[in-house]
């Protein structure tokens, strides 16, 4: 049996094909015993009472899957931090901490969606700050629901402007933060996404070999995973839709 980790799918209405691609994607996973989306799964979620013909396919497929008997976990992205407890309720899934430690065999993994991580970004930072306010959060969700998809327009404009106006350093993480999520999970290995730059790191903190695993986001045509086995260990790599 295997375990499997994707993110920032960024699943949207515009791109039909990156959907049918991950729901292709649900139905080869024979051997997973568990599947971990580390947040960004939807480009915006506005609360568990708005659905869509997208997001109705996604949430079925979701539940056949974790039917077969494989156990679905969530965590939240920058782009999905308002997934509550009823969508996982109706998909079988576990939502997650922000910062959430795992077994792996004998290993302990720290997961996390990876934004926290990116101290650089200090304008982001602010607003992460306030979006996560259950104050903030529960004013939102209050609004009706056209008022909550203009906010959505505007706040993905706004962001899009503002990325391409960062030095590319700026949206990475800060190995600082990297450490000292590390120290204080106690363990030597990291999983996240966000950053869409997928890679394998690794390097020693006070005489510790430590590592981490970045996954890559998703396109129209091909996927990322990180999977798991007690024989292989972890490995990650790009898939092509075409080929499931």
């Amino acid at each position: 049996m295997a375990v499997y980790f994707i993110s920032d799918l960024h699943l949207n209405l515009q791109q039909p094909a990156m959907t049918e691609g991950f729901l292709a994607y649900l139905k080869q996973l024979d051997d997973a015993e568990a599947l971990y989306i580390l947040g960004d799964f939807f480009e915006a979620w506005i609360g568990d009472d708005v659905s869509t013909p997208m997001t109705d396919a996604v949430e079925s497929a979701l539940a056949a899957l974790s039917d077969r008997g494989c156990k679905l976990f969530i965590t939240h992205g920058n782009r999905d931090f308002l997934i509550g407890n009823a969508f996982c309720q109706r998909i079988g899934a576990t939502l997650l901490d922000e910062q959430a430690v795992i077994d792996l065999g004998d290993h302990k993994a720290l997961l996390l969606h990876g934004d926290e991580l990116c101290l650089d970004d200090v304008d982001y930072q602010k607003i992460r700050q306030l979006l996560r306010n259950p104050a903030w959060q529960a004013d939102f969700l209050s609004k009706s629901i056209p008022e909550r998809i203009e906010f959505a327009k505007q706040a993905r404009a706004q962001s899009k402007e503002s990325g391409q106006m960062k030095a590319d350093d700026i949206m990475d993480v800060t190995q600082s933060a990297v450490d000292a999520a590390l120290d204080a999970a106690g363990t030597d290995l990291m999983i996240h996404g966000h950053t869409h730059r997928p890679a394998t790191h690794e390097w020693q903190n006070d005489e510790q070999q430590r590592q981490r695993w970045v996954l890559g986001d998703w396109s129209d045509t091909h996927g990322w995973q990180i999977r798991w086995t007690a024989e292989q260990g972890l490995s990650l790599n790009q898939f092509a839709f075409s080929e499931l």
